[in-house]
């Protein structure tokens, strides 16, 4: 073991954070020798080392420990540390390692720990819970926590009210910029960090915004209303987070006001939280295309079985499709075994091309790029691109075939079937995520399938189709 990482991380500096070393090799993973220091800590129950020198990490840091350590070490962790562990990060594991923590913690405990979170943080952790542990976590929760709480907890899953902090500064615009001085220097219960003060009259309508720095740059006297400007694209509660989050990108936002349907400001939503949606999102997407939903690497192997199998199911049904299909031609087949050589790679390049238009144009909807008005130009470019490719590819196959061979009309047939299938792959690859998404199932789970389906049977019934005909011209 490193003798001078080993000294680093046990020797922290008088009256302020222990300064540890870094916990990551070159490639992000945490550091194989801190984890076994950990794991020998936890072993011993050495309760001064841990709170110096895991209980000081950053959140995101811990939960990559947590995620590190074996399973039945994170809970003794996470009791070691008592009051010196930040439930904070558990927003930064898996769901299931979520859940194994908290399920054994007691409710009293998440209570008090909650007490110190940020109400977005909060409710990523309550929002799991069964309902009959949430409830009596929030009933243990000072009032004004507890309504703020519930109040995002009502909005839908994935929507913006359910990714809002309830904490903000908000004052009437008739106050002057000296009263709002004074309110945020004497005021306890404010945000840890804020950049703007919204405006509100007595209903709480939302009617501006100052920036902090505006404030500081004007006299006392001014009216909060002479300065105030219109709120950047407040952001409606029910509003989906994806959709929140391109507004963050389309206009550079910072954070956003969120309103409820009557615009009464409800809270706020800030750049952090923005990037988290857009990697859940993305993470989302990636795992969809492949058929594997909510899937995590800490989930185990019953609920990873669930998760695919419903689209390996299907991928069977569409395999005995394409298996009819070669079937219908097993006569061309036994005459000329090189069909049945040749065949896979017509399927293959085909379902390679069409996955490859599929991940664009998914991608595009889910950005929003692709819409009715450039459509038609999309899946023009895109047909193109398949022609083109599909004649470069036919040439070279038909050659390669042709000399490997010596026959130029199997060359000509495999061609022809490859260019046949190149334009299928384009064709489907853009009309069936844009069809899926017409009709309102989601073209990141259910493209694939039907893509795959499209371009096996049009490569094998093309090739063996044509090869039947010509060949049976030919004689």
């Amino acid at each position: 073991m490193n003798d001078s990482f080993e000294e680093l991380v046990t020797t922290p500096k008088p009256d302020e954070k222990a300064e540890h070393a870094d916990i990551y090799t070159e490639d992000g993973a945490v550091r194989g020798d801190f984890l076994a220091l950990v794991g020998a800590a936890i072993a011993d129950r050495d309760v001064l080392w841990l709170r110096r020198n895991v209980g000081n990490l950053h959140i995101s840091e811990m939960g990559d420990v947590l995620e590190a350590i074996m399973p039945e070490q994170r809970t003794a962790l996470v009791n070691l540390l008592g009051e010196d562990f930040d439930l904070a990060a558990l927003t930064e594991v898996d769901e299931a390692i979520r859940l194994e923590i908290v399920d054994q913690m007691p409710n009293e405990a998440i209570a008090a720990a909650l007490t110190d979170l940020d109400s977005d943080d909060a409710v990523y952790i309550l929002e799991d819970l069964d309902q009959e542990d949430r409830e009596e976590i929030l009933a243990q929760l000072p009032f004004t926590e507890r309504v703020r709480l519930r109040r995002a907890l009502d909005y839908p899953e994935s929507s913006a009210g359910r990714r809002m902090r309830g904490e903000f500064v908000a004052v009437p615009p008739f106050w002057s910029v000296g009263q709002c001085i004074d309110y945020m220097r004497e005021e306890q219960d404010l945000p840890e960090s804020f950049t703007e003060i919204f405006v509100i009259d007595p209903t709480f309508k939302l009617m501006g915004v100052v920036d902090l720095d505006r404030i500081l740059r004007t006299k006392r006297a001014e009216k909060v209303e002479d300065i105030m400007r219109e709120t950047n694209h407040p952001i409606p509660a029910e509003m989906d987070q994806e959709e929140a989050a391109q507004l963050f990108e389309q206009y550079d936002l910072l954070s956003a006001a969120v309103v409820d349907e009557n615009g009464r400001l409800v809270g706020v939503l800030t750049i952090d939280d923005v990037v988290d949606v857009i990697h859940e999102e993305a993470d989302e997407d990636i795992k969809r295309l492949a058929g594997v939903g909510d899937e995590e690497l800490s989930d185990n192997v019953v609920s990873t079985v669930r998760s695919r199998f419903l689209w390996l199911f299907i991928n069977l049904g569409t395999a005995f499709l394409s298996s009819t299909v070669i079937g219908l031609f097993d006569a061309t087949i036994e005459e000329m075994v090189a069909l049945a050589v040749l065949m896979p790679i017509v399927a293959s390049m085909g379902g390679n091309a069409g996955t490859q238009t599929m991940t664009v144009t998914v991608r595009a909807l889910a950005t929003r790029e692709l819409d009715i008005y450039n459509v038609g130009r999309i899946l023009r470019r895109e047909v193109g691109v398949g022609s083109t490719n599909g004649l470069i590819f036919a040439l070279l196959l038909g050659t390669v075939v042709t000399i490997f061979f010596h026959d130029w009309h199997l060359g000509l047939v495999i061609g022809i079937a490859l260019f046949i299938n190149f334009v299928m792959a384009a064709l489907a690859g853009n009309l069936v995520p844009m069809l899926l998404n017409r009709f309102g199932a989601d073209p990141a789970v259910a493209s694939s399938v039907f893509v795959t389906m499209m371009t096996d049977l049009t490569g094998f019934f093309g090739f063996l189709g044509l090869a039947t005909l010509w060949f049976g011209l030919k004689s």
